[in-house]
């Protein structure tokens, strides 16, 4: 095609999308064709009002909104993406998005959310992702998740999670991504992940975590990546990972203060013979303690960390093989000074005899 003629094309195509993009509302643009209002930017503190029951997707990001009342959407049936992030909202009514029946997509990061009621995810049964993150979550409660079946991904990172209340994930049994990187855990205990049988993507990088029960990854039969790292984990169970029954894992365990000694080392060992495990970053794994090996590489110090271990072994075998050896001799030395005493007495007492007679 003629370049003129390529010009001509892109502005019909330009003049025809503007034509179709129309400013329903103030602030906001729409394209009625494909059911899309966009009210980004636009200083709204309030949800519109009166969205055609059509609408597939509405972009009320970066507004001034500080709460979601109940019944703030109407009937909005057919809405498949609400996004909501960067405004100021600090308060989500119980049953706030019960209408949105048909949404899939729910972003409500950049907030000011500290909790969330048991009624939040009431209506939401069709929703596979939800962004939660940079907000100031410090509990994850039981039932704020429990009607979100479809779920397969969610996004809590970035908040002041400390507590994870039991069965809090319980619900999502269709999970399939999880991120709680940024947050404020500090332990993992079993039953946390027990229901999450179809998680891919365990993201816990930069929390507090100096601790896990063995069996807290177990359940996750279908986990591909793990991210432990920039926690508090000094060591690690060599349980904690070959629980995971996957095919292929990868592991993350960079940025923690290990103690790096030589049972840490069987660990990483061990990981490392096991062709389905793979710890992508040793390499980059840094000793905390103790103080002469402070900075140094788990790489670079791995075939050092048993070399006392193997000595302290050597000594006690040399000393108790020298110590039977000596037993040996000595029994021995003991024993013909018996048979020679004896023969002594024998000698005599036969002499004795003869002199008598």
């Amino acid at each position: 095609m003629d370049p003129s003629h390529w010009f001509i094309f892109i502005m019909y195509v330009i003049t025809f999308t503007f034509k179709k993009m129309t400013a329903c509302y103030d602030g906001c643009s729409c394209l009625t064709d494909i059911k899309y209002i966009n009210c980004s930017g636009g200083n709204l503190t309030t949800p519109l009002r009166n969205v055609p029951h059509n609408t597939e997707y509405l972009d009320l990001s970066r507004n001034l909104l500080t709460v979601v009342q109940a019944g703030s959407f109407g009937t909005l049936w057919s809405l498949r993406v609400l996004l909501l992030k960067e405004n100021n909202l600090s308060h989500v009514d119980d049953g706030a998005f019960s209408s949105l029946q048909g949404l899939r997509r729910l972003d409500l990061s950049g907030n000011h959310l500290s909790a969330l009621g048991p009624g939040f995810s009431l209506g939401l049964e069709s929703l596979t992702e939800l962004l939660l993150d940079h907000n100031h979550l410090t509990v994850l409660e039981s039932g704020t998740f429990h009607s979100l079946d479809s779920l397969q991904k969610l996004d809590l990172s970035s908040n002041l999670i400390s507590t994870v209340k039991p069965r809090a994930l319980g619900y999502l049994t269709g999970l399939r991504q999880l991120h709680l990187e940024g947050n404020h855990l500090t332990s993992l205990g079993s039953g946390l992940f027990s229901t999450l049988r179809s998680l891919e993507v365990l993201g816990l990088r930069g929390n507090l975590i100096s601790s896990t029960e063995p069996g807290v990854f177990a359940p996750m039969s279908s986990l591909t990546l793990l991210d432990l790292a920039l926690n508090r984990l000094s060591t690690l169970g060599y349980r904690t990972l070959l629980s995971i029954h996957t095919p292929s894992l990868h592991v993350l365990l960079e940025g923690n203060p290990w103690h790096c000694d030589c049972d840490l080392q069987r660990v990483f060992r061990k990981l490392s013979s096991i062709h389905r495990v793979f710890l992508d970053d040793y390499q980059e794994l840094r000793c905390s303690q103790p103080t002469e090996l402070q900075g140094r590489s788990m790489g670079e110090v791995d075939v050092e960390l048993c070399v006392g271990e193997t000595v302290t072994v050597l000594i006690l075998t040399v000393t108790v093989v020298i110590t039977v050896v000596a037993a040996i001799i000595m029994a021995e030395k003991n024993k013909k000074n018996s048979v020679a005493k004896n023969w002594e007495e024998s000698v005599g007492l036969d002499t004795y005899c003869d002199n008598y007679n």
